[in-house]
């Protein structure tokens, strides 16, 4: 593992971590947004022990319908577990709030990504940065009601 994704790592471990604590400190009420983006806890059944494996997320584009996420890593040139988990069972929950939810994952098509990549950075400026830092194509993911 190369300097940068330790540090992208290190990141990644320090929001799941506090982004927790927080919830855990005040009862689930704060922070219910970040950077101006929805919170949310993903579900997902791992791809290889089958246990249902949960990560703290933001979601530049949060709608009844439809959730988009984006899998950076902080720009780690590897996938995300929780990306690989729901590439091998795109079947998720969701959960805000106290409100879970069933959904249905996809990664967007390079299509769909040119699209919505404008609307993604606008919300967070880093996913550029991660972008660029990484020679991996960054998974944007999009989920719908099931």
């Amino acid at each position: 593992m190369n300097f940068s994704d330790m540090t992208a790592s290190a990141g990644a471990r320090i929001l799941e971590t506090g982004h927790r604590l927080l919830l855990t400190v005040t009862g689930g009420r704060f922070p219910k947004r970040l950077l101006g983006m929805q919170t949310l806890e993903l579900h997902t059944v791992g791809r290889k022990s089958g246990q249902r494996r949960s990560t703290m997320l933001t979601a530049p584009i949060f709608s009844a319908d439809r959730i988009v996420v984006v899998a950076s890593k902080g720009g780690h040139s590897e996938d995300p577990d929780w990306f690989k988990n729901l590439a091998a069972n795109p079947e998720v929950e969701v959960t805000v709030g106290d409100v879970t939810t069933a959904w249905a994952a996809r990664r967007a098509s390079a299509a769909e990504k040119a699209e919505l990549w404008p609307e993604l950075v606008k919300a967070n400026p880093g996913y550029d940065g991660y972008q660029q830092r990484t020679d991996r194509d960054i998974p944007v993911v999009i989920l719908t009601p099931r």
